[in-house]
């Protein structure tokens, strides 16, 4: 009886595939499954060698860096100095620029014509008290006519003795600062010796003031560039051998 029971149970045992398993046995092979499906969704299948893969991503990788490096080395820089942060144009136009415009660095243009300067000529010499009789007055007189021509100064013709007291007086007047001034100024003075026995220098009185007769020395005559007599002491009499009178007389014929 017991035997009949037992063959019909193990014949139902037969009948189950031996493939099964029981629920708690599969479950960590579905979880194993699931797993491994995760993964390759995750990666993916790769067309690429092995290897390719890991060689682009380190590429990616190393380019992404000198740029990452460089903006954090700007931003650390920028931070550090405040004057970095300048920009170009604003330290351009803070500074004057001292290059020429344009227009005037342009090749064959003309140059810029120096200023004309309103500066007055230097002063001119003025010859020390008393007269050289050696001297070669015509040649003295050429020199100071042709001065004249280039600064339109005026000739002042000194004709005297050095032992004529009045010539002394007006040499001791020509030495004081104030005419000295006005003579370098104004004119160029040329002093002549007529108290000797120089013919020469007696002919060029006569040239210069031909009215003749007795000369009261000193004689003064003011000459142009040109050589034209403008005055002669000798026809309308001498000034005053003092700093006024030599100075009203130096002032009025200078122009």
């Amino acid at each position: 009886m017991t035997s009949r029971i037992l063959r019909p149970v193990r014949a139902d045992r037969r009948a189950q595939p031996r493939s099964a398993a029981p629920l708690g046995a599969r479950l960590p092979l579905v979880a194993a499954v699931v797993v491994a499906a995760g993964l390759t969704t995750a990666c993916g299948p790769s067309s690429q060698p092995v290897g390719s893969a890991a060689q682009s991503t380190a590429g990616q990788t190393s380019s992404a860096l000198p740029s990452a490096t460089a903006s954090a080395s700007a931003s650390t820089s920028a931070e550090a100095s405040p004057s970095a942060s300048a920009s170009p144009s604003a330290s351009t136009s803070a500074a004057p620029s001292s290059s020429p415009t344009p227009s005037r660095a342009k090749t064959g243009s003309a140059a810029p014509k120096p200023s004309r300067t309103s500066a007055a000529p230097a002063p001119a010499r003025i010859p020390g008290p008393g007269y050289d009789s050696s001297a070669d007055a015509q040649k003295q007189i050429d020199a100071a006519l042709a001065a004249a021509k280039a600064d339109g100064r005026m000739v002042l013709l000194d004709f005297g003795a050095n032992w004529c007291g009045n010539c002394k007086a007006a040499d001791k007047v020509f030495a004081q600062p104030q005419t000295a001034a006005i003579l370098g100024a104004s004119y160029h003075l040329v002093k002549i010796d007529i108290g000797g026995n120089s013919s020469a220098n007696s002919a060029l009185l006569r040239k210069y003031s031909p009215s003749g007769g007795s000369y009261k020395m000193p004689v003064l005559i003011v000459v142009t560039p040109s050589g034209t007599v403008r005055t002669d002491t000798h026809a309308t009499g001498n000034p005053s051998l003092t700093s006024e009178g030599i100075n009203s007389f130096l002032r009025q014929w200078a122009s």
